[in-house]
């Protein structure tokens, strides 16, 4: 259809829903606009800024009707860097903007139409992340700064206070940077590959406090290493590590795979329920452990895992639910392809005097199909917690073959779970659908669903 709007034109329209992002959605002569910031049931004037053959993009220019749900936001930045896309909406609202984004995917996609759960939120949903990653750029002034990307952007943004990162990990990283420009390091810039220093990254313990600081350089030396060193302990007390990352690539990821620890052991330790775990630098953890902790305990209990249960844990990183798991079960296997972390695994399972447990490491529609062919391993239970991108055919065909009891998936795309849960409808009857909010005030959902096998 030809569209009814033109670029740079301004425009009235009626918000009558939000998407999976977070953004207004409002149509005219039946052609959908997409606005970032808009709220459900507000009028707004808007300016058209891309037109496509099926769908256009507004910009919010004048609020005409204001929803009850807006908020004036507590962040100078969220609008350009985009991590918070809504921090400008109250909280108990976007948990139930989540709710009815999964049950929107249910409801097109699912034979039975399940009532999906309400949102579990956070109490007090500030400063939750025990990780932040900081660029490092050059001001106009010619001195080092940290911040955050400018939306679909590498311009990096200074930050005065991040509402959702650790306030100490902002101050050892702005101190850092002070430090860099005394002593007149260079700092890494995309654009010629040269400077050293890239990124600072923060790493902090939910429950011990113990703290983590990576510095990310295009290097293999950091000039007066010592000194930098003994000045941050002196500085921050509470840093336990102090590593050295190496990172020479021209790359937008952000850790290279060779680290060099400046003090202490290069990792640190945090405690989930009643475990502890090690940390690394490379190694995934939760960044809000808090929900992490119960979204864990909610997958535990609802899999309903006796001490005759065999469980396959699959993406299992570092032990974390695995270890959950085993202390109901006769065994666990854990599968996992980052090797660092299948390692940290089996020194996570060993710190906790865990026995029942055995980590792999490789891809996991490989390991599982050795698993069960050739092992002849075949679980009760079944727990999946996968990248952005679901599962593979080829896992979820091994799922349908092998008809444990009961499958915990648990996921940090709503869109790819929901994929597979159709899927996987073909033999299981799926139970419960329970969103958590794990990144509060963003459009990101993390949700827990339950299946049970039908012929039991």
């Amino acid at each position: 259809m030809k569209a009814p709007i033109k670029k740079n034109e301004t425009y009235t329209v009626e918000i009558i829903d939000n998407g999976f992002e977070g953004e207004g959605i409002a149509k005219i002569d039946h052609f959908t606009l997409f606005i970032p910031q808009a709220i459900k049931g507000e009028i707004v004037r808007i300016i058209i800024v891309k037109v496509l053959s099926s769908h256009a993009f507004g910009k919010l220019v004048e609020i005409v009707k204001k929803s009850p749900y807006r908020i004036e936001n507590d962040c100078e930045t969220y609008q350009r860097c985009g991590g918070c896309n809504l921090r400008h909406i109250q909280y108990d609202y976007t948990l139930m903007m989540k709710q009815n984004a999964v049950q929107s995917l249910v409801n097109k996609t699912l034979k039975d139409k399940i009532q999906v759960e309400n949102t579990l939120g956070m109490k007090h949903p500030y400063h939750y992340r025990n990780k932040t990653q900081y660029p490092v750029g050059i001001s106009k002034e010619g001195k080092p700064i940290i911040g955050v990307y400018a939306n679909r952007t590498h311009q990096i943004i200074p930050i005065k206070q991040c509402m959702i990162g650790q306030p100490e990990a902002e101050e050892i990283a702005k101190w850092i940077t002070k430090y860099w420009e005394k002593q007149k390091l260079t700092v890494y810039q995309e654009e010629t590959g040269k400077g050293l220093l890239r990124h600072i990254v923060i790493k902090k313990g939910w429950k011990t406090q113990e703290i983590m600081c990576i510095l990310v350089i295009n290097g293999k030396n950091i000039p007066n290493e010592s000194e930098l060193v003994n000045q941050l302990i002196n500085q921050f007390p509470k840093i336990k590590t102090i590593v050295k990352n190496i990172n020479t690539k021209n790359t937008n990821v952000i850790l290279g795979t060779e680290n060099k620890p400046l003090w202490g052991e290069g990792v640190i330790y945090d405690k989930l329920g009643d475990y502890i775990f090690a940390i690394s630098p490379l190694s995934f953890y939760q960044v809000n452990p808090e929900q992490a902790e119960k979204l864990y305990q909610i997958g535990v209990e609802e899999a309903k895992i006796t001490k005759e249960d065999v469980v396959f844990d699959l993406y299992c990183g570092i032990g974390t639910i695995s270890l959950f798991m085993a202390k109901e079960a006769k065994k666990v296997y854990g599968i996992e392809i980052v090797e660092e972390a299948i390692k940290m695994a089996k020194q996570n399972a060993k710190r906790n005097n865990i026995e029942n447990t055995e980590f792999i490491a490789g891809d996991v529609e490989k390991v599982l199909d050795g698993l069960i062919k050739e092992r002849k391993v075949i679980p009760d239970v079944v727990m999946v917690d996968p990248p952005r991108k679901g599962l593979d055919e080829k896992s979820v065909n091994n799922l349908l073959r092998i008809e444990a009891k009961r499958v915990v998936y648990i996921s940090c795309n709503p869109a790819t779970l929901v994929r597979d849960l159709a899927k996987l409808e073909e033999k299981y009857r799926v139970v419960k659908i329970k969103p958590v909010d794990m990144f509060p005030f963003t459009s990101h959902c993390e949700v827990v669903s339950v299946l049970q096998f039908k012929n039991i």
